[in-house]
């Protein structure tokens, strides 16, 4: 018998959904500041986002997805 699948480590999504974040942030060459201001956030909650220092709700995922012309699922991808 097979070992069942190892639960994701802790802050993994987290993680997942920084690096997204950067890296469509960076493919549509929007600064923090200008996702911040389409998304309806502080641009230092953006940077905090993206250094995994807070987490964020399923609602301000929308609003992230939303301004980087994404589906919500992407920013969770591994």
């Amino acid at each position: 018998m097979s070992a069942p699948p190892a639960d994701p480590a802790p802050g993994d999504a987290r993680r997942r959904i920084a690096a997204n974040v950067r890296r469509y942030r960076a493919e549509h060459g929007l600064s923090q500041e200008k996702l911040a201001e389409l998304a309806s956030f502080h641009r230092t909650y953006v940077s905090q986002l993206e250094r995994c220092v807070t987490n964020i709700t399923i609602d301000g995922l929308e609003r992230l997805a939303l301004a980087l012309e994404v589906d919500i699922a992407e920013l969770l991808a591994p």
